[in-house]
């Protein structure tokens, strides 16, 4: 399980130093082998390569008949990007995927359960002073959120 927040600089090369936390569970349950993918928050998922295939399937069992599904498809499994962590704990992020996330140098690194997401970090902090703002508005959680307790 990934969880945890941590602000991160990306070097000159586009690299991304994994936290040491991380990179024993990175290298024995993937072998290092990650696949990084935008999200339409304006953000990069990371998954530990073994995660990635069974989130592939479902977004292809999508119908390409629904314009909405159509589009996902193009962009999760279209910017799909395999990487190695090299021997430092190192991503090398392709400019593609830099450039659509539109990170630079710093980055907010998030662990949530099967995946990370990559912020730039000012981009996450406007995003969550966002959600926070919009607060609990009674009827806005569906009936399975109604459901956890925290």
């Amino acid at each position: 399980m990934l969880s945890g927040h941590t602000s991160i600089n990306l070097d000159a090369k586009g690299r991304l130093a994994i936290p040491t936390r991380y990179r024993p569970y990175l290298e024995e349950s993937a072998g290092g082998k990650l696949c990084a993918t935008v999200h339409p928050d304006v953000c990069l998922m990371i998954y530990p390569l073994h995660e990635w295939g069974p989130v592939q399937r479902k977004v292809m069992k999508l119908s390409n008949m629904n314009k909405k599904a159509r589009d996902l498809q193009r962009l999760i499994i279209g910017y799909a990007a395999e990487l190695d962590m090299d021997g430092n704990g190192r991503l090398l992020l392709p400019p593609s995927l830099r450039e659509f996330a539109k990170l630079d140098k710093r980055v907010v690194l998030i662990g949530v359960g099967n995946k990370f997401e990559l912020w730039d970090e000012q981009r996450w902090t406007d995003r969550q002073n966002e959600w926070l703002a919009e607060g609990d508005s009674e009827g806005s959680l569906t009936e399975e959120l109604e459901q956890l307790s925290l």
